[in-house]
């Protein structure tokens, strides 16, 4: 195979969750980085646990995390002839055969292993049975399954890893498996490597959970006379008591919709993911897309599992702090109209959006982003945090309320009197702002502090921000004077 070919098989049993998402990145570096190309494909052969909302939550997920596929999606229902075909030739070349064990005889044969100490392994009861038998059995009604005949060899069977190193296993350690069910239904096993030999696959990414599978499916191809494709099993990614992440464990935080609904930037958590079992060899953390399709390799992939630390980051979710901390990174250093353009959906949700942001308001909607954004860690702080910049409803946070205006009695005057200077003023500009308040306070024979700190909760509800003064500009002197003026009614509360 000249061409690199990947992909990407998700179940669609639920939503895209971090891990899956982790390994969709990888595959899509690689190709990225060979020229070749990713083949999206939904594995929906579980009728009652596929959904239609998940293959679009799938789809949704990858395409917000920037994640493009170069064919596909194909499904792997409509490929279920090519399955049975694969089963019925490799029945036809003796390299399978028909097993008529009843569960029953197989449970009580694992019971008496148990019992005896022993490693239980199918024996192989049907694998000589003459053409006469199988027909006579079946001729009888009775149910089978169709198990790949593993060659009778003393010899070692085995494939080189990309990030493991030599995998390999004895012969005679390896059952002869199922590979059909007695519903005449393949298994997983089969139409896996049924649906890479078709799509030309050419390299496997996928996490180490699957290497149980990775030996079989090496005699899979070799059966099928098939070239087989280069395997990277990836570490697992774990929780902090050492337990696998998973959907049906941990719930919607390790969901991709999670972080997007709660204000995550795409590339933000893409970054995040690939260096959660991936290192560049140095200490860079941060890359732009073409950044790091440029470094990525296979052979960088870490051996051991990664911590993914989720916990509560603030009263909104829990999530691993190390992802906050590069959301932030990206919220405070992309350029102002790329997180205006992310920023629109969380104001429109909170009923905070104005058309004119992106026409005749556009540079004022700019700059105060641009502001407020070194004090935010989510694009969702733009519409609860930042509301006061867009609102006059909003809420003030009780600690700067009884830190700043209910401990001095005296702003019920001092800033409504500060508000009737500032409307005097002929040029409202960062100067005058700044030493009208200082002027008063001096009058007034009071620090500055009480003054400035008190009109930022009045203000902007809250206790730490931007520079006081470039937020009275920001909001602009009417909204100010009218919210100073307002100051007696948080003594009421």
């Amino acid at each position: 195979m000249t061409e690199t070919r990947l992909r990407f098989p998700p179940s669609p049993t639920g939503y895209l969750h971090i891990g899956g998402a982790r390994t969709a990145l990888y595959n899509w570096l690689y190709a990225k980085k060979t020229g070749g190309k990713l083949i999206l494909r939904i594995e929906d052969t579980d009728a009652e646990r596929s959904t239609q909302e998940s293959i679009q939550g799938i789809l949704d997920g990858l395409e917000w995390l920037g994640i493009d596929w170069d064919e596909g999606p194909y499904f792997q229902t409509e490929f279920e002839s090519d399955h049975e075909a694969a089963a019925s030739r490799l029945l036809e070349e003796g390299k399978a055969y028909k097993c008529f064990c009843t569960k029953e005889e197989l449970d009580a044969k694992r019971e008496a292993a148990q019992k005896n100490k022993t490693a239980y392994g199918y024996d192989g009861t049907c694998r000589s049975l003459s053409g006469e038998e199988v027909a006579a059995k079946e001729a009888a009604g009775l149910a089978f399954v169709i198990r790949f005949k593993v060659p009778d060899r003393d010899a070692e069977i085995g494939y080189d890893d990309k990030v493991l190193g030599r995998i390999k296993a004895q012969y005679s350690e390896i059952e002869d498996f199922v590979i059909v069910r007695s519903t005449g239904k393949p298994l997983y096993l089969l139409c896996n490597v049924v649906d890479d030999i078709r799509d030309r696959i050419s390299h496997i990414i996928r996490g180490s959970d699957h290497m149980t599978n990775t030996i079989r499916q090496v005699l899979l191809y070799q059966a099928l006379d098939a070239p087989v494709p280069v395997f990277a099993h990836m570490p697992l990614t774990l929780d902090l008591k050492k337990a696998k992440i998973s959907k049906r464990k941990h719930g919607e935080i390790v969901a991709v919709h999670f972080y997007k609904e709660r204000g995550f930037i795409p590339w933000a958590l893409s970054n995040f993911l690939v260096l959660l079992g991936w290192s560049p060899g140095d200490d860079k953390e941060f890359f732009t897309r073409e950044e790091l399709i440029d470094t990525f390799s296979l052979e960088r992939i870490n051996k051991t599992n990664s911590i993914f630390n989720y916990q509560k980051g603030n009263d909104k979710f829990f999530t691993d702090p190390k992802a906050i901390s590069f959301n932030e990174h990206y919220l405070r250093s992309m350029p102002i109209e790329e997180i205006a353009t992310m920023v629109k959906p969380f104001l429109a949700g909170e009923g905070l959006w104005d058309d004119s942001y992106e026409n005749d308001k556009k540079e004022w909607f700019l700059s105060t982003l641009d502001l407020i954004r070194d004090r935010f860690q989510m694009l969702s702080d733009f519409g609860d945090r930042g509301r006061a910049y867009f609102s006059d409803e909003f809420t003030v946070e009780k600690k700067p309320l009884k830190k700043n205006i209910l401990k001095h009695e005296g702003l019920k005057e001092w800033l409504p009197l500060l508000a009737d200077r500032y409307e005097a003023l002929d040029d409202f500009n960062l100067e005058s702002a700044e030493q009208t308040a200082r002027d008063l306070a001096t009058e007034l024979d009071i620090k500055p502090g009480v003054i400035i700190n008190g009109m930022r909760t009045v203000v902007t509800g809250q206790l730490a921000g931007p520079s006081m003064f470039d937020i009275l500009m920001a909001i602009g002197r009417e909204r100010v004077v009218a919210r100073l003026r307002g100051v007696a009614e948080l003594y009421k509360e």
